[in-house]
């Protein structure tokens, strides 16, 4: 995308919900590319990458989260440039050493993210200089519990992740885990308030520059979650089988529903709100429920991402 930041070394490239953003930093001593995508996009993310560096090399790989639509091209980025430093967020060294893809969340949510490998981990109030520029390192659990924002103080640029979107926020994952989180959405939601940021690079979807009603819009809908958790139990569940269909494209109808009802965070969210009922209807709810809102369309027997 043109770069609207209008700073020098800085590219966005704007990617669909299916892949996280990746947003390339070069400057005459290094190039770092922060976030990776999702797999089944990788070899575009590489080409990205390949066209704007030309014969430069990739010398750094900054991951928010280890989320899969941030941190599935890293295996072939690191295939690609053998000497790429790879920062993860702190927390994660341990599981992505042992290739842990349960811990990593893959297994739990049927998705699915190449090993990988990594140099080092980020920490909160770490400097990292990128595009001429010094980006602090913040902690912002919440969505994840590791994930890292990355604020530059001199143009008041932020680069979000997943913790602000233009429309909201990312599925608070703790949570779904019944693991207790949403305060700490509201946490970092107070920092991100704090920075005064002029500019936000989401994880997804366009830059802006629209903050305060960013954060009002977000809290509003964190409001309503933690007033009604079941409600966000849905909606993730909703996002989770929508990403799937992104990947997959279309796919039988029973296949997908077989496939989620072997999914642990499926699993887990069926348990939790509507045990009474076997997990393959419960399923079928939140597919309708989809194919209301035009994110699906039912043809035959087949499911259809639209």
């Amino acid at each position: 995308m043109p770069n609207a930041l209008n700073i020098p070394g800085l590219q966005v490239f704007e990617r669909g919900w299916l892949s996280a953003n990746n947003i390339l930093l070069t400057d005459a001593a290094s190039s770092t590319l922060v976030d990776s995508g999702y797999v089944t996009h990788q070899d575009q993310t590489l080409m990205l990458i390949q066209k704007a560096l030309g014969d430069r090399q990739l010398d750094r790989l900054v991951n928010t989260h280890l989320h899969s639509d941030h941190c599935g091209g890293n295996a072939l980025l690191q295939r690609t440039y053998p000497q790429l430093n790879t920062l993860i967020p702190p927390g994660e060294s341990k599981a992505v050493a042992a290739w842990d893809a349960e811990a990593l969340s893959y297994d739990a949510t049927g998705q699915v993210c190449p090993r990988f490998g990594f140099s080092d981990v980020l920490h909160a109030g770490q400097t990292l200089r990128m595009a001429n520029l010094d980006w602090q390192v913040m902690s912002a659990p919440g969505h994840d519990p590791h994930s890292v924002i990355l604020f530059e103080p001199q143009h008041r640029i932020l680069m979000s992740a997943d913790a602000l979107w233009a429309n909201g926020f990312g599925v608070v994952f703790p949570e779904m885990e019944g693991i207790a989180a949403f305060e700490e959405v509201a946490n970092t939601l107070d920092l991100i308030e704090s920075l005064h940021p002029l500019w936000v690079i989401p994880g997804h979807g366009s830059v802006f520059q629209e903050v305060d009603a960013a954060l009002a819009n977000a809290r509003h809908k964190l409001d309503g979650f933690v007033q009604n958790p079941a409600k966000h139990a849905k909606y993730g569940a909703k996002v989770l089988l929508k990403y799937k269909l992104l990947e997959l494209h279309q796919i039988e109808q029973d296949k997908f529903i077989d496939w989620a009802s072997k999914v642990r965070y499926f699993q887990i969210l069926h348990r939790t709100y509507s045990a009474g009922s076997p997990i393959t209807d419960w399923v079928m709810l939140m597919l309708k429920d989809l194919e209301r809102s035009q994110a699906l369309e039912f043809q035959g027997h087949m499911l259809v991402n639209v």
